[in-house]
């Protein structure tokens, strides 16, 4: 056990993700005095959110981590949807409004990794294996039980412990939305294929949309739609999917699968972000279809934001009352996430073969259009989630 829970704390994270270990490092930079408990007896070991956005490092710079990843990942300057051979649209990154104008592929072992040094250079850290049983909140604060009937005495209490979360589960806080009716299968793969390594691709196709990425170390990220994924995708499972969605002319060898894993995605959002002094954020108040990688994105976006508003409160002694501030501002910038993923899944699974044809000739028309382009760069990015940015 990686350290002994304190009897209090001035704010209780719970969830050590990219989205806890972010939350946590603004707030020790801030001298706020913070938490941060996960059930996990260690941290992520595997790639799995793999796209870090524009936004995303745009927020990071200020913590000292944006510099890090980049040494460590690999600039992708654009993302092009596809139909086996045929390009039907490409989104450029390069004019972008932003010091980045790209997107970073770094596996999510890697950001994790990064942030929790820079915790701990502030003087954090996090501790483990700790699982949240029971939270009790009061007046002046609330009390967190865990699993080994320790507890701990907390002002503020952010559940940043994903999609199945302990912290929203002991609020009145609904998740609303749905379940896709398909499973997803995700791969880290080495393969040999001629398409170029920097840029993210995305094939749509009648059997479901697969996305295609580079990663460090000469791997590739596969992500596919299936109806039903085995549960650990196996080298010929992702070379099925690559031979009949993936480019047909000079097809993709894979040589090996460094790991894999099936998953099922929902499209789901908090009715609140906050009750009393519980708050939610990342997948804990939404959740999403993984078209264009905005998931993590989102919710890193989300741990800046609230770390702001409880460092005013709790450190420079502003009004409790801008802590509604963080739903009113974040709880609509995942609206539109979700709804955005969501319509992108929907076009991508098109199965009609005249909507098919239909799709495609629009998304070739649209490709003409530069304020298409624009738009949707600013929308991928999560640069157009910036309100003090227009597009």
């Amino acid at each position: 056990m990686s350290g002994e829970l304190p009897a209090s704390t001035q704010v209780l994270i719970v969830g050590a993700g990219p989205v806890g270990l972010t939350l946590g490092t603004a707030l020790a930079r801030e001298n706020i005095d913070a938490v941060l408990i996960d059930k996990a007896a260690a941290g992520a070991n595997t790639s799995r959110a793999a796209v870090v956005h524009a936004r995303t490092l745009e927020v990071l710079r200020d913590l000292d981590v944006t510099s890090a990843l980049l040494e460590r990942g690999i600039v992708v300057p654009r993302f092009t949807v596809r139909e086996r051979d045929r390009v039907l649209l490409t989104v450029e990154f390069d004019s972008l409004p932003t010091d980045y104008p790209f997107t970073l592929m770094v596996p999510q072992n890697i950001t994790e990794e990064v942030l929790l040094s820079r915790l701990r250079s502030a003087g954090g850290d996090v501790l483990r294996p700790y699982e949240l049983a029971r939270l009790e909140q009061d007046g002046a604060g609330v009390t967190a039980t865990v699993a080994t009937g320790e507890s701990i005495r907390a002002r503020y209490v952010v559940g940043a412990d994903g999609m199945h979360s302990v912290v929203r589960e002991q609020t009145s806080i609904a998740f609303t939305g749905d379940t896709y009716p398909q499973s997803f299968v995700l791969a880290d793969v080495h393969m040999d294929w001629a398409e170029p390594d920097n840029e993210v691709m995305l094939f749509f196709s009648a059997e479901g949309v697969t996305v295609v990425a580079p990663l460090p170390g000469g791997r590739h990220r596969i992500v596919a739609t299936v109806d039903e994924a085995p549960e650990q995708p196996a080298l010929r499972d992702v070379q099925a999917l690559l031979d009949t969605r993936g480019p047909k002319a000079d097809p993709a060898v894979v040589n090996d699968v460094v790991w894999s894993s099936r998953f099922r995605v929902h499209h789901r959002l908090a009715d609140h972000y906050r009750d009393g002094r519980l708050f939610l954020a990342g997948d804990a108040a939404h959740v999403h279809s993984p078209a264009g990688g905005q998931g993590m994105n989102t919710g890193i976006q989300d741990a800046i934001n609230l770390a702001d508003k409880l460092a005013a409160v709790i450190g420079r002694g502003a009004a409790r009352t801008v802590l509604d501030e963080y739903e009113t501002e974040r709880r609509p910038v995942a609206e539109a996430v979700v709804s955005f993923t969501h319509k992108m899944t929907r076009v991508a699974t098109v199965n009609n073969v005249a909507l098919r044809g239909a799709r495609n000739a629009v998304l070739r028309a649209l490709d003409w259009l530069p304020a298409v382009h624009r738009t949707m760069a600013m929308n991928l990015s999560e640069l157009a989630t910036d309100p003090t940015r227009h597009a």
